[in-house]
């Protein structure tokens, strides 16, 4: 039960020995040959030579017998065998936690290896969390695992520009004047941020800003809609909660809600650039973290049904979630650090 059936004298992978090599592995060991002498003779690595006499040569006499080898290792490869998370409920309950908490599986790979690094049992692979998740008939992804996929899509879009047809801002400062200390991400306090829009017909839209260094995430509530005017108050509001050492620039796309940028500037100090048109990947970042937003506020939704406290909530889980890049900590474990090490340092100045 469990396997399928292989007709005699074929081999699946060459990873494998066959019968014959296993005869020549007998032949060669009763010769005196050494495990690497072996292993040279029959183009294979040592440790496969070792590991074959390890497992399959006889407990009670030592002996290699390359039939009763065979049949074993066939034995081996046809039996199911448990999938780690159906061994160790307790791994398969925090495994199921982490996922309803929307964390991807590499996720929560990397997060169990920094929450429990001394212990095998609470530790997985990301392919073993896949393995237990997905289904592949026949190695297609079905249209219904593509449903659950994190952008949704079953088809890639097109990727060619439209003519710009937004309106100029005024005294854009474009990106390529930006300090060059925001590319390195070494320095906390830069930021970037855009628009997500709702559906055409309520006319409303979420703004997200997130830090470059941490990530953290900012969301601004735009109840009564995107204009400039209540986007400008919407981040200096937003902004002006954060440390000052947090918010030092903000990277924002070409669209008009941020033409009282200078107003920003000037009530919080935080310079404001813009990237060039079509070029998302300036803001790779905040695109990215938009796309985890989306789980959340869905395309052709209304997003002014969602209350403050709601789009805080929705801040508060993305920000607890664990980032690969960060080392699988998560943004508000690293914002909590600068702000530790922040206090250090005023108490430790003359």
């Amino acid at each position: 039960m469990g396997g399928v059936y292989r007709p005699a004298g074929v081999t699946y992978s060459v990873r494998y020995l066959d019968r014959d090599e296993r005869y020549e592995l007998a032949r060669l060991r009763e010769a005196g040959c050494s495990i690497r002498e072996i292993g040279r003779r029959m183009g294979r690595a040592a440790s496969t030579i070792s590991r074959e006499l390890d497992r399959n040569c006889d407990p009670r006499t030592g002996a290699y017998q390359p039939e009763r080898a065979h049949a074993m290792a066939w034995q081996r490869q046809r039996r199911p065998k448990q999938s780690k998370l159906s061994r160790f409920p307790l791994l398969r309950a925090v495994v199921q936690q982490l996922l309803d908490k929307r964390y991807s599986p590499d996720e929560v790979a990397g997060r169990l290896r920094l929450l429990h690094p001394d212990n095998e049992a609470m530790q997985i692979s990301r392919e073993s969390i896949y393995q237990s998740l997905y289904v592949y008939p026949r190695g297609e992804l079905t249209r219904e695992l593509k449903a659950c996929l994190r952008r949704g899509r079953t088809t890639r879009r097109r990727r060619s520009p439209d003519p710009e047809t937004r309106g100029k801002i005024p005294d854009a400062v474009p990106i390529h004047e930006r300090p060059e200390e925001v590319e390195g991400r070494l320095i906390p306090g830069h930021h970037e941020g855009d628009l997500i829009k709702g559906s055409t017909a309520s006319n409303s839209a979420v703004g997200t800003i997130v830090e470059r260094t941490t990530g953290y995430l900012t969301l601004l509530h735009l109840p009564d809609g995107y204009t400039a005017d209540r986007v400008a108050a919407a981040v200096i509001e937003q902004m002006t909660a954060l440390p000052a050492w947090f918010t030092k620039t903000l990277t924002w796309d070409r669209g008009t809600e941020m033409t009282r940028h200078a107003r920003i500037t000037a009530q919080t100090g935080i310079n404001v650039y813009f990237a060039d048109p079509y070029s998302p990947w300036q803001r790779g970042l905040n695109e990215n973290t938009n796309g985890l937003i989306r789980e959340y506020l869905p395309k052709g939704t209304d997003l002014s049904v969602h209350t403050a406290a709601d789009l805080q909530t929705v801040a508060d889980e993305l920000n607890d979630r664990p980032r690969k890049r960060l080392g699988y900590y998560t943004p508000t474990e690293m914002l909590a650090s600068l702000i530790l090490k922040d206090l250090d340092s005023v108490a430790t100045t003359p």
